[in-house]
């Protein structure tokens, strides 16, 4: 079997226990607070990071650039002349054009290599959703090329469904305007958002209330799943520091769905710095995004 490695991104949300074991690679965007910048190999604690984030520290983050991609890229050929890297979404993120960049320059100076970049069009626990199913196929025998089209073939039928806590995080990021957030606010308006077909975050729905936030998303799972429901082998669950409704939504999803299985992690601070705290999210495979 030809020999090449799988790598990604810390936007995955990919529990650090499951990155170990899998000896995942993953570069890293970088994160400022408080003064301070952080990465995967400074990393700052979800429960800190959000703490700062309730107190009332507005967190910036920065994508990677043509040239970290590449002193990146270059160590990951040392581990394997094939590489396959699957990248955060193009329409949240400059970062795939960044790697994709490095990665030309890189088999132009090293012939012989392979770099295949693969837009993942997915975020957070979605693109680590999609990075696992590449691993496990990977495992599996699954030749590169054949991975590659698999990666392209199925990518838009991994589903994103999220809704969040405090709309003042959305309106930072420009996702909703300050008006739409004051008024959502006063009257408890809770956004059901997904990343659509050309990975964008778009909002689909508003409810009112939390647990109908919660519930919506996973009425949005029972209509977009069709023909996967009863190839879910896993669903994953991201939450920002709200450990307690991302086991609510997991019950949801047994109940309704016959699902057992579940890897749940914390939102990053990369992603989180635009969520915010109680943000949760439901990824899966459905016919439709």
């Amino acid at each position: 079997m030809e020999n090449y490695i799988i790598t990604s991104d810390n936007m995955t949300d990919l529990p650090e226990e499951f990155i170990q074991q899998q000896h995942l690679n993953l570069m890293s965007l970088t994160y400022m607070i408080d003064g301070g910048t952080y990465d995967e190999e400074h990393p700052l604690s979800s429960k800190d990071f959000y703490a700062k984030m309730r107190a009332g520290s507005m967190p910036t983050t920065s994508q990677i650039n043509p040239e970290e991609a590449k002193e990146k890229l270059a160590k990951y050929l040392q581990i394997s002349r094939n590489i396959i890297h699957i990248a955060f979404s193009s329409g949240l993120s400059g970062t795939y054009s960044s790697v994709s960049i490095a990665a030309r320059e890189l088999m132009e100076e090293q012939p012989g290599c392979r770099i295949t970049v693969v837009d993942s069009l997915c975020a957070s626990m979605g693109e680590g959703l999609f990075v696992y199913k590449a691993l496990e196929l990977q495992k599996q025998g699954m030749e590169y090329d054949a991975l590659v089209d698999w990666l392209e073939k199925y990518k838009l039928n991994v589903c994103h469904n999220f809704t969040v806590d405090d709309l003042f995080h959305l309106y930072r990021g420009g996702r909703v305007s300050k008006t739409a957030a004051v008024l959502g606010t006063m009257i408890n308006l809770k956004p059901v958002l997904h990343v659509d077909e050309a990975g964008h975050l778009v909002a689909v729905q508003k409810v009112r209330g939390r647990k109908k936030s919660l519930s919506a998303l996973v009425d949005a799972m029972e209509k977009q799943i069709g023909s996967w429901k009863d190839k879910n082998d896993i669903v994953f669950i991201s939450h920002g520091d709200c450990p307690e409704d991302a086991e609510y939504v997991k019950e949801q999803v047994e109940k309704r769905l016959g699902i057992h299985q579940f890897m749940i992690s914390p939102v990053g601070p990369t992603i989180g710095a635009h969520s915010g705290p109680g943000t949760l999210a439901l990824f899966y495979m459905g016919d439709v995004r």
